[in-house]
């Protein structure tokens, strides 16, 4: 697949870092962690430092701190020293979204609970066990396919990218 290489817009990016924020605080995600995870996943940079995200968004070092704390808290952001520096550099991995997926465990967890769930109601046999029961299975379910999900969809990033396979 060719790239076409247009210019970049950066009137457009601060809109759409915006936007991408105000959606992900739409799932829950708080609003400037969702901001600072739209600056990243938008720079071309190996990655931006805590001061360099806080210039970009025109906001203070402590808003970015918090804000980096909880990606890091849920894998969607990964932190790596800056050489001959006490700062460090943060950046969105290239396989943000099913790696957080997977790794996290999300799905597992909430399968748990649901179990726990099932078991405070008295079994699967009552109306909320039974809700409670396939809502676990359910979790589960999606997590068991995760691995074999990634896997389709490393496949088919490579050959979007024109990678060989083997």
């Amino acid at each position: 697949m060719t790239r076409i290489e247009v210019p970049r817009d950066e009137e457009a990016v601060r809109r759409f870092v915006e936007q991408f924020a105000l959606s992900f605080s739409d799932l829950g995600v708080p609003r400037m962690a969702a901001r600072v995870l739209g600056a990243l996943m938008v720079t071309d940079e190996p990655g931006l430092t805590a001061g360099e995200i806080a210039q970009r968004l025109g906001v203070s070092a402590a808003a970015i701190s918090g804000a980096l704390r909880y990606l890091l808290h849920v894998n969607l952001v990964l932190r790596e020293p800056v050489p001959n520096s006490r700062r460090d550099r943060y950046h969105a991995p290239d396989d943000i979204w099913y790696t957080a997926a997977v790794q996290s465990g999300v799905y597992q967890k909430l399968g748990d609970l649901m179990d726990q769930g099932v078991v405070a109601v008295g079994g699967d046999a009552s109306p909320a066990g039974t809700r409670l029961a396939d809502m676990r299975d359910f979790l589960f379910f999606v997590q068991d396919e995760m691995a074999a999900l990634v896997e389709r969809w490393n496949e088919t990033r490579r050959r979007s990218h024109g990678e060989s396979t083997g």
